[in-house]
C-alpha cells in the first residue's frame, strides 16, 4: 500500500482516504440501523417505548434497567428474539394474605383474581367452602382472603315422646274420688339431623326426618262425677259453679288460611337469614321462619297454629311449595317440634 501511495499524487491520496472513510461510516450506519429495534414494554397497563440494540427481550429489559421478579407474569419468553416494533407485557406480582385451615400464608401473585390465584397456588377449595371476598374479586396489594371449610354430616338421635293424660268421667264414682286406670308410657321417635360445621365447629343443625319407633301410651285417670246426697228439711237446691279461664288467640287475617308441612331448625351461634336479618324466636312477638317466596313472599306476617306469630324472612333450597321451616333458639325445642302439619293464617 505504501508502494502504491508513492506513485500517487497528493490529490489522489486524499480522494482514496475519503472514499475509505465514507465506506466505513456507511457500513457502520447500515449495521447500526440493522440491529436497532423499537419495542414497547407494558407494565401493569402502562406503556413505555424503548430503543434497543439487544437481540433478546431479556437482555433488552436488563439493559434498560427493568427487573423481572420470579413471580411476575410475562407474555413472552425472555430468550425470544427482539423484533422491531415488538411488544412485551409484564404483570407485576403483588403481596396478598390467605387464611385457610387455621393458618396464614403470605402469597406473592400476579394472577388476575382470587380464583386464579388459588388455582396457581394449588389451594384446594370444595364447592361447599366459603371464600371471602368472592372468587371473582380482583387481586390488590394487601388483600386478605379467608377460606372457611364447610362440611356437613347426618346423625340420628332417639328422643322420648311424652304421653298424654286423659281424664275419663264415671258417674258411678263420687266426684270427690279419682283413680288411675292405666299408667302412661313414653314413646320413642328417631330423629335424623343434618349438622353443618365451619372449620370443624358446629354452626347449625336441622331436623330433616323423624320416624315413630314406639307409640306412647296414654295415662288414663277416672274421675267420679256422682254428687254426694244430703238430706234436709224442706227443699234445697244446690248448684256448683265452675269458673275456668279460657285463653283465646285472636288474629286479624286477610282471609287466606291453608295447611302446610312444617319442620324446625336451630343455631348454636348467630344465624342470619336470606334477607340479612338475624334469626330470632320471640314467642311474644314475631319469630323468624323460612318459606318458598313463590308461595309466601318474604316479609309476610303469619300466624302459625302451635307456634305463634311469625315473619317470612328466610329461604332454603329444600323449601318448596306449602312448606315452612320454623326457627327455635335451642336444638331441644327444634327436636320437640319435629315435623308437623299445621294451619297457617296470612295476617294483614
Amino acid at each position: 500500500m505504501i508502494f502504491i501511495f508513492r506513485f500517487m499524487t497528493g490529490r489522489r491520496i486524499k480522494f482514496v482516504i475519503g472514499f475509505i472513510l465514507v465506506a466505513i461510516i456507511t457500513t457502520s450506519t447500515i449495521f447500526v440501523c440493522f440491529i436497532r429495534k423499537n419495542i414497547t414494554v407494558v407494565i401493569d397497563g402502562k406503556s413505555t417505548n424503548l430503543v434497543t440494540y439487544q437481540n433478546t427481550f431479556g437482555n433488552a429489559l436488563k439493559k434498560s434497567g427493568i427487573s423481572i421478579d420470579v413471580k411476575d407474569k410475562i407474555d413472552k419468553d425472555l430468550n425470544s428474539k427482539v423484533q422491531d416494533n415488538g411488544v412485551i407485557t409484564i404483570t407485576r406480582a403483588i403481596n396478598v394474605k390467605v387464611f385457610v385451615d387455621n393458618k396464614e400464608f403470605n402469597v406473592k401473585s400476579a394472577e388476575k383474581d382470587v380464583a386464579l390465584m388459588l388455582n396457581a397456588q394449588k389451594i384446594m377449595v370444595s364447592p361447599t367452602d366459603k371464600i371471602s371476598p368472592s372468587k371473582e374479586t380482583k387481586l390488590s396489594s394487601g388483600l386478605g382472603i379467608t377460606i372457611t371449610r364447610v362440611n356437613s354430616k347426618t346423625i340420628k338421635q332417639s328422643k322420648p315422646i311424652a304421653f298424654k293424660t286423659v281424664i275419663k268421667k264415671d258417674n258411678s264414682i263420687l266426684k270427690s274420688q279419682k283413680k288411675v286406670s292405666q299408667n302412661g308410657v313414653k314413646g320413642v321417635k328417631s330423629i335424623t339431623l343434618n349438622v353443618t360445621y365451619e372449620n370443624g365447629k358446629e354452626v347449625t343443625r336441622k331436623v330433616v326426618k323423624e320416624t315413630l319407633v314406639k307409640q306412647p301410651k296414654d295415662k288414663i285417670i277416672v274421675q267420679g262425677t256422682m254428687p254426694a246426697v244430703s238430706f234436709s228439711r224442706g227443699s234445697t237446691t244446690s248448684r256448683e259453679d265452675v269458673n275456668s279461664n279460657v285463653m283465646k288467640i285472636s288474629t286479624k287475617t286477610s282471609g287466606k288460611t291453608f295447611s302446610v308441612k312444617t319442620t324446625a331448625y336451630s343455631s348454636s351461634g348467630n344465624a342470619y337469614t336470606a334477607s340479612g336479618k338475624k334469626a330470632a324466636r320471640n314467642p311474644n312477638g314475631y319469630s323468624t321462619v323460612a318459606v318458598d317466596p313463590s308461595v309466601i313472599p318474604l316479609g309476610t306476617r303469619l300466624y302459625i297454629e302451635g307456634y305463634g306469630n311469625a315473619i317470612a324472612a328466610d329461604t332454603g333450597s329444600a323449601i318448596k311449595g306449602n312448606f315452612i321451616d320454623l326457627y327455635f333458639n335451642t336444638n331441644g325445642e327444634a327436636c320437640n317440634w319435629g315435623v308437623k302439619y299445621v294451619t297457617v293464617h296470612i295476617l294483614n
